[in-house]
C-alpha cells in the first residue's frame, strides 16, 4: 500500500455531501469522516474491492489521529453499516472493507439530523 501517493480520487458526492456533515455533525466525530475517507481512497479510491489490513495503529500514523480516536471512529462507522471489519483472530490485523450502502439498497440512508 502506498501511503504516500499524491493521485486525484474520486469521491462519492455523498460522502461529501452528507455523510460530512453527519458524521462531524451529528455524530460529533469529525475523526469517523477522516476515517472513511482513508478508508476509501485505499479501497474505492484505487479501484479495490478488496478489504484493506491495516491496524488501528497503522490508521492512527496515516490520518494523524490518536488509536483511541480511530477505535471510537471504527465503532461509529460499524454501527452506522458504513465500514465492516473482519479478523481471522482476535490478535490479527483486521482487514476493512468501505460499504455503500446508499447505493446497495437504491435509496439514501437516513440521515439523522442534530437536535437544536
Amino acid at each position: 500500500m502506498n501511503m504516500t501517493a499524491r493521485n486525484p480520487i474520486a469521491v462519492d458526492g455523498y460522502v461529501v455531501d452528507v455523510l460530512l456533515r453527519d458524521l462531524a455533525g451529528h455524530d460529533r466525530s469529525p475523526a469517523a469522516f477522516l476515517v472513511y475517507l482513508f478508508l476509501w481512497r485505499h479501497t474505492l479510491g484505487q479501484r479495490r474491492r478488496e478489504p484493506l489490513r491495516v491496524s488501528h495503529q497503522g490508521i492512527a500514523n496515516e490520518t494523524g489521529l490518536s488509536k483511541s480516536a480511530v477505535q471510537q471512529a471504527l465503532r461509529i462507522l460499524h454501527r452506522r453499516g458504513l465500514v465492516e471489519s473482519t479478523r481471522q483472530h482476535q490478535t490479527d490485523t483486521p482487514e476493512h472493507r468501505v460499504v455503500r450502502a446508499w447505493e446497495r439498497s437504491g435509496r439514501k440512508p437516513s440521515v439523522r439530523t442534530a437536535r437544536r
